[in-house]
C-alpha cells in the first residue's frame, strides 16, 4: 500500500477543483519515520466542505490508516486557506482526521471544524519542510507564524498532554521536550532532536525518563512500550522539572 499516494488521490478526488495544495510534515519531512510514527498530512481547501466531502473522506480514510489494516496510522489535517492566509490566532481546522478517534468515527461522529491551536505549529512545520504532494510549494500558499503565536499554541496543548501522562507516556514525555525547545529558543524540531536539546539542559536525575522516552520513539511501536518501575516512579518528577523549565523559559 503506498499511503501516500492514496491520500492524495483521495483529498483530489472529494474536493476536486476546491483543492489548493496537499503537504507533508512531520517525522516524514524532519528526521524520519520511526516504528510508531503516523502519515502527517496538511491539505489546504478554497473553501469550507459540505456533509458529503467529510462523510467521504472518512470512509475513505478509514481503510488505509492503522495497523488494523497493515499500514501507519494517518493524522490528516485539512485548513480553509483564508482562515490561516492572512494568518490569525487561534486558527480554526476544517476536518482532521487522527487514528485516536477511529473509535468515535467507527461510531458515527464525522469531523467537524473547530479552533486548533496546534496549527500554529503544524503550519510552521510544513513551511520549514518545504515539501509538496499536490499544488505549489507552501510559501506560496500558507502565512508564516509569528513567534509569540508559535509559542502560545504550544502553552496551550499542556493541560490535554498532562491528562494523558499515564496513557501515553513516551509521546507526552517527548512532545514536552519538543514545548522546552520552542518557547526556549522560539524554533520547532523533531521530538528526537528535541529530547536530545533537553537532555543536554535537564539534571541528572531527571534524565533517564527522556533518555527511555527517546529510545523507545526510536525503536519500538506503542504495543511494545514498556516502562519499569522504578522509571515509571520518576515520570512526574521528571514532568515537573520540565514544566518549570517552560515556566522559566517563559518569563
Amino acid at each position: 500500500m503506498d499511503q501516500v499516494a492514496d491520500i492524495v488521490r483521495l483529498v483530489t478526488d472529494v474536493l476536486g477543483p476546491d483543492l489548493v495544495g496537499v503537504y507533508p510534515h512531520g517525522s516524514s519531512v524532519h528526521g524520519g519515520l520511526r516504528p510508531a510514527s503516523d502519515v502527517d498530512v496538511l491539505v489546504v481547501t478554497q473553501r469550507g466542505m459540505d456533509d458529503r466531502q467529510r462523510a467521504a473522506l472518512l470512509a475513505g480514510l478509514l481503510p488505509i490508516s492503522g495497523s488494523a489494516v497493515g499500514a501507519r496510522p494517518v493524522e490528516l489535517t485539512v485548513v480553509v486557506r483564508s482562515e490561516v492566509h492572512p494568518w490569525r490566532y487561534p486558527p480554526t481546522v476544517e476536518f482532521q482526521y487522527g487514528e485516536w478517534l477511529r473509535g468515535d468515527y467507527e461510531a458515527g461522529a464525522v469531523p467537524r471544524p473547530e479552533p486548533m491551536p496546534d496549527l500554529a505549529l503544524l503550519i510552521t512545520n510544513v513551511l520549514a519542510g518545504r515539501r509538496t504532494l499536490a499544488g505549489p510549494p507552501p510559501a506560496q500558499v500558507l502565512s508564516p507564524v509569528p513567534g509569540p503565536d508559535l509559542v502560545r499554541a504550544s502553552l496551550a496543548g499542556i493541560p490535554a498532554l498532562l491528562d494523558d501522562l499515564d496513557a501515553d507516556t513516551r509521546n507526552v514525555v517527548l512532545t514536552l521536550a519538543r514545548i522546552w525547545f520552542t518557547v526556549a529558543t522560539g524554533g520547532i524540531t523533531s521530538k528526537e532532536a528535541a529530547a536530545g536539546w533537553a537532555l543536554e539542559r535537564l539534571s541528572p536525575e531527571h534524565r533517564p525518563v527522556l533518555a527511555h522516552a527517546r529510545d523507545l520513539y526510536r525503536r519500538s511501536t506503542y504495543a511494545e512500550e514498556s516502562w519499569s518501575d522504578d522509571l515509571r516512579a520518576q515520570v512526574r518528577p521528571h514532568v515537573a522539572a520540565v514544566l518549570a523549565a517552560i515556566t522559566e523559559a517563559t518569563g
